[in-house]
């Protein structure tokens, strides 16, 4: 069962965000398109990041009792998507957040 903790933490940690962005209208709830747009270009560049990580031999899996074990590609685990996934988006709601607050700011003024 601890193959799948940091799958399942990742997965609870995104779904904290989804409701997040639910309650607030942030980012998804508020410009779907543009959002899961930014959020799949982000991911992407970063897969090929990993790719040419693991090309030159720098990033590798290694001991990793907490991972599902499922490949996307060699040295590659199920579980850096929904990384990718958690870090592009949660900084795509903290980025439309401040810019939301700093536009409140300047009209207030």
């Amino acid at each position: 069962m601890t193959s799948l903790a940091y799958l399942g933490a990742l997965l609870v940690s995104l779904a904290g965000l989804a409701a997040i962005d639910a309650r607030y209208r942030v980012a998804v709830f508020d410009r779907p398109r543009q959002a899961l747009l930014t959020i799949a270009i982000a991911v992407v560049a970063f897969l090929a990041w990993d790719a040419a990580g693991v090309g030159l031999g720098i990033f590798f899996i290694g001991d990793a009792p907490y991972l599902s074990g499922v490949l996307l590609a060699p040295e590659v685990p199920l579980e850096e998507l929904f990384f990718l996934l958690l870090l592009t988006y949660q900084t795509l709601l903290l980025w439309r957040w401040l810019d939301r607050r700093q536009r409140a700011r300047r009209e207030s003024a």
